[in-house]
């Protein structure tokens, strides 16, 4: 059962009550992400999320990190385009003493100076990794792409220029502006009681009830689309094919969905069955989408050997021919939405999944879906909608393809 309560100064509360388990799982997230920033800020809400970390007033690093270790507990944080989460997964019994550590961090990190100094090398390194690892970098490039100049297409964890610069007076404006009041949305899900959950966030946030929302992400224009092409001296051409789709609370999400699963979404889809089982070109290749409150992303990743990346990418995109000009059948529809509702289902096994569900809602500031709700919107998605949506989206000439390894062409980008 979901409950929520907006406080005084305008946090957001929200629990979902699961008689069946003896653990709950606890987190904070703040309306403030990588779309937000200035250009020559970028990343300085990932640096942020790490400076939390480095200690308080009442803990140090150390004992931020043994509280709830300690207690058999675990304690974790990540920065997305549009907002920061940091949550913790506890017994039941331990909520209490999770949401304090929690609130602590987030409210009254020292935010040090010489913290900074050593953090910002952290970063630096989290920067490299992803540089050495091209079936991560693939999605980055394609995503600065894609997006034209857009907040959406920047890195969440900044550039080396932008990290190296950032000031931790930078850091302590960011946090002062937005921690706190209505950008925080505070959530529980599990063996919890929610009249007790908002007590425990009224003492300890009450003190925090002002907070200048971000602003709202602004709408991209018209995506690109295109070969495109990028020198890396590697053992695999990896490659995105993607395309922009309408955002977080639009209608066709849920034929997407469908349409995304369908083309690649596990063993059984045509892609896996196609480049893998059939043509033997690829160890891995699948569909992912994103979707943000202002437009969304649909793709497919494909790693493959050199030799064999012109024949994949051509695979692929006679795949999403087939699906752009027929989409699917009545039957194929049917079997697609008994395996999205089972996966969905599946899913929600966690108190970790049921608590970033629950947040979803009031993050988007959309009404809160129980789960015969999802099932419903899925359900109700007609063979019209799928046909028109894969119509629209899954055009191979609306794809921009980016190839990341050594098969570049002349005039190709040195990544």
């Amino acid at each position: 059962m979901m409950k929520e309560s907006v406080l005084d100064g305008g946090i957001h509360v929200l629990s979902e009550y699961i008689p069946s388990v003896r653990s709950a799982s606890v987190g904070i997230w703040i309306r403030q992400g990588g779309a937000h920033e200035p250009l020559l800020d970028t990343g300085v809400s990932h640096l942020l999320e790490h400076m939390v970390f480095k200690g308080t007033e009442r803990r140090s690093a150390a004992e931020i990190a043994m509280a709830l270790e300690g207690l058999g507990g675990s304690l974790d944080a990540y920065t997305s385009r549009e907002h920061t989460s940091y949550q913790a997964r506890v017994l039941d019994e331990h909520i209490g003493e999770a949401l304090d550590v929690l609130a602590d961090m987030v409210l009254d990190p020292l935010l040090r100076a010489e913290d900074l100094e050593l953090e910002r090398e952290v970063v630096l390194e989290e920067i490299a990794q992803v540089e050495d690892t091209p079936d991560d970098l693939v999605f980055e490039l394609h995503s600065d792409l894609l997006w034209a100049g857009h907040p959406y297409g920047r890195s969440i964890l900044g550039t080396k220029e932008s990290v190296a610069d950032m000031s931790i007076d930078t850091l302590r404006e960011l946090h002062a502006r937005t921690y706190g009041g209505e950008n925080l949305v505070v959530a529980a899900a599990g063996n919890v009681q929610h009249e007790r959950l908002v007590e425990a966030v009224h003492s300890l946030f009450g003190s925090r009830a002002t907070g200048e929302p971000s602003d709202r992400v602004a709408i991209p224009g018209p995506t690109l689309a295109g070969q495109h092409r990028i020198a890396r001296s590697t053992a695999q051409t990896h490659v995105v094919l993607g395309a922009g789709v309408p955002g977080h609370g639009h209608k066709d999400r849920y034929p997407l969905a469908l349409l995304s699963s369908e083309l690649g979404g596990g063993m059984s889809s045509r892609l896996f069955q196609k480049i893998r089982e059939e043509l033997g070109l690829c160890y891995s290749v699948y569909t992912y989408q994103s979707f943000y409150s202002a437009s969304g992303l649909s793709g497919v990743y494909v790693g493959t050997r050199p030799a064999t990346a012109d024949a994949a990418v051509d695979a692929i995109s006679a795949e999403m021919s087939r699906m752009a000009n027929l989409g699917l059948s009545a039957d194929e529809l049917e079997q697609t939405k008994r395996q999205v509702k089972g996966q969905v289902m599946l899913s929600l096994e966690s108190t970790g999944a049921r608590l970033y569900r629950l947040a979803s809602f009031a993050l988007h500031r959309e009404p809160f879906l129980g789960l015969d709700g999802l099932l419903d919107k899925i359900d109700s998605v007609t063979l019209e909608d799928v046909c028109r949506v894969a119509a629209e989206f899954y055009d191979p000439d609306r794809q921009l393809v980016v190839r990341l390894g050594p098969d570049a062409t002349n005039g190709s980008a040195q990544a």
